[in-house]
């Protein structure tokens, strides 16, 4: 079999949740089928590390997709093409979008369709185009994976489509993300919180993910309970990012607020490791790979009651309310004050976090192609 996959989300240094989904699952599937063909489709250069065995083919095929029109244009016209010349038995795309304009059969990955419920979180364009062709990507394809439950049920409803269509193939964590011990951890504290203990949060800095919120508060943590604790955020600036700059001036105590930008996979699992809790409470979330990499370093997780997470969070972690800045507050209290909680949650999570490896996703994955090719 020939699989064509849209691998233009694999760039070196630069992978995020659906990059490293696409990474870690493609990187197990084509060593794994030897006896299979894989073409990956690049927008741009790749690096030869995305290469992972020897019956892949890469394609460089432009323009670099940045914009919602070269997005319209690149999978109308230019993937179909590609399929067409290269007789691809079926296309893969990991990140959602898919092509209108081939009758090559066709696997799409859709890990949320926060965009239906938060269009005002997103650009005019970027949110049109979403709400325009994902609905018809979704209807299209052959078939469709998604990375939740809660999302398989969102896709289903929210665009009409037989469930019985939809795949639920779960994210992992990486192998870096395990437990530092105290020696270990002390280092990390001097570097990123001048030796105090800090709650983190991992991710874009985007109006879904919460930030604000968060900030307002860790800053009525800090003004309710006589501690140093610092809270980190680890993440990219992304669009409408304002009102985050905004509350963070107003804060009290925002010389302890820490914000890193993006680390490199290494040193986030050693922040990850390090932190009292992850402090992670998006309005909206297809998964929530942070919160499932937090429990392999043994670190307590404080996140949202809403969309995918209490499934994926299962009870290993602390549930709040995302709109309530006292729900989290509270929270953070609870987290600093009460060792047995933060030591109940971190045992259940040696349990729970077994249900999410790569190896799985990969299994998942592809008994999912499996199923494609077979309709």
């Amino acid at each position: 079999m020939i699989i064509a996959v849209n691998t233009r989300l694999l760039i070196s240094g630069k992978l995020e949740g659906i990059g490293w989904f696409t990474f870690e699952s493609l990187k197990r599937i084509t060593r794994q089928h030897p006896e299979h063909q894989f073409i990956f489709i690049f927008d741009r250069d790749y690096s030869k590390e995305m290469i992972f065995a020897g019956n892949v083919k890469a394609i460089v095929a432009g323009p670099p997709t940045r914009h919602p029109v070269l997005w319209w244009y690149w999978f109308e016209f230019v993937i179909p093409k590609i399929l067409r010349k290269h007789k691809v038995d079926l296309f893969l795309s990991p990140d959602g979008y898919s092509s209108l304009s081939t009758d090559v059969k066709t696997l799409i990955v859709m890990h949320d369709i926060n965009f239906v419920h938060r269009p005002k979180d997103l650009p005019f364009l970027i949110r049109h185009y979403y709400n325009f062709f994902f609905k018809r990507f979704a209807r299209n394809a052959t078939r469709l994976a998604t990375v939740s439950q809660f999302s398989k049920n969102d896709i289903a409803e929210s665009f009409f489509i037989d469930k019985d269509k939809i795949d639920v193939v779960y994210n992992g964590a990486k192998s870096d993300y395990k437990p530092l011990d105290e020696t270990q951890k002390r280092n990390i504290k001097n570097k990123y919180s001048g030796g105090s203990e800090f709650f983190v949060f991992v991710g874009a800095l985007h109006p879904r993910k919460n930030v604000t919120r968060l900030l307002l508060a860790y800053d009525e943590f800090r003004k309710t309970v006589n501690t140093d604790v610092k809270l980190i955020i680890v993440g990219e600036r992304m669009f409408k990012s304002s009102d985050i700059a905004k509350a963070y001036n107003g804060l009290k105590f925002k010389s302890d607020v820490v914000f890193s930008g993006r680390l490199a996979p290494l040193d986030l699992s050693q922040v990850l490791a390090s932190a009292l809790a992850l402090t992670f409470v998006p309005l909206f979330e297809g998964f929530g790979i942070p919160v499932v990499e937090a429990f392999y370093c043994d670190t307590a997780v404080i996140t949202s009651n809403v969309s995918s997470l209490p499934e994926v969070a299962g009870k290993a972690a602390l549930l709040v309310d995302p709109f309530s800045i006292d729900s989290i507050k509270d929270a953070m209290i609870k987290i600093s004050s009460d060792s047995y909680l933060k030591d109940e949650l971190i045992a259940n999570a040696r349990i729970w976090r077994n249900k999410f490896t790569w190896d799985k996703t990969a299994t998942k994955l592809w008994q999912s192609i499996e199923k494609t090719s077979n309709m």
